[in-house]
């Protein structure tokens, strides 16, 4: 069996304990959808933004999700919520399979710095596997402006990559975009559910592994049932795009060793864009 199915809860939500929400919301789509085989939340869901509602792992929210991921036999990836370990704070996404176990957690590598400000980066890739279906990564929002990330998903095996993400600015078109290009050049499907209301602009959208929009939402409450095909992103690997650009083959086969992974940090021209911080006004222009 190749095919799989997963729905994307864009829904609006506030910074505050959301728990009991998404519970019944999951609930809701699967009685309306009872052939959803993944529920995919967006980035902080649970509770927001704020750091007051930083939990270790195994809470309450993680136990909620995986009663109900036994209940309707269902994998479920919550979001994100902020995670306390060993005296520092993750943004953290769970794997929760049918049988209700975490098998995994994925902390986001690339906080949304200057402005997410106290997280630390997390160091490792997550790659998981469905049964006799196929791989799928996982990343979070600011992840998917860094090529190298989904990148690394594909080297690893990813068929799919799943971007909760949480974005309530100026910005959302432009991670349309980046969808479409991390699908397109790892030929892989590309899932990235936003939250709406008070806290995300929405447009979550869904592309397959040759860039097209499968769907794209609005700015309001959606749930998003999609089916997705892995034979599909194994034949578009192996003859290419619409049999054309054979992407990861060509990455796999070319000789060379790009510099600026060996030497990112000693570029005078990456030097050269100073700190690393929120920019500031200087004679009345932000600079």
């Amino acid at each position: 069996m190749s095919k799989f199915s997963i729905a994307g809860l864009q829904l609006p939500l506030d910074n505050q304990n959301n728990l009991a929400i998404l519970c019944k919301e999951i609930d809701t789509a699967i009685s309306r959808f009872p052939w959803i085989d993944m529920i995919v939340l967006g980035e902080l869901s649970a509770y927001g933004t704020s750091h007051e509602f930083a939990q270790p792992k195994n809470t309450e929210m993680e136990s909620s999700f995986c009663e109900l991921a036994v209940k309707h036999n269902i994998w479920i990836i919550p979001g994100s919520y902020f995670e306390k370990k060993e005296g520092r704070l993750f943004n953290t996404s769970p794997v929760i399979n049918p049988q209700g176990q975490v098998i995994d957690r994925y902390r986001k590598l690339f906080p949304f710095f200057p402005y997410e400000k106290g997280v630390c980066s997390g160091e490792s890739f997550v790659v998981f596997e469905v049964p006799d279906v196929g791989k799928i990564g996982l990343m979070i929002c600011y992840d998917q402006w860094f090529p190298e990330v989904s990148r690394t998903l594909a080297w690893m095996g990813a068929e799919a990559i799943i971007c909760p993400t949480l974005t309530n600015t100026i910005d959302r078109p432009v991670e349309l975009i980046l969808a479409q290009a991390n699908a397109a050049v790892n030929q892989s499907y590309f899932i990235n559910i936003n939250s709406t209301g008070n806290i995300g602009y929405g447009k979550s959208i869904i592309v397959g592994p040759e860039g097209e929009t499968i769907y794209q939402a609005s700015v309001g409450r959606e749930v998003i049932p999609v089916q997705i095909d892995f034979d599909r992103v194994r034949d578009v690997r192996e003859r290419g795009f619409h049999g054309l650009g054979q992407t990861l083959k060509s990455f796999r086969d070319h000789p060379i060793n790009f510099p600026v992974y060996r030497d990112r940090n000693d570029s005078g021209a990456l030097a050269d864009l100073g700190a690393l911080q929120v920019p500031q006004k200087t004679n009345g222009k932000a600079v």
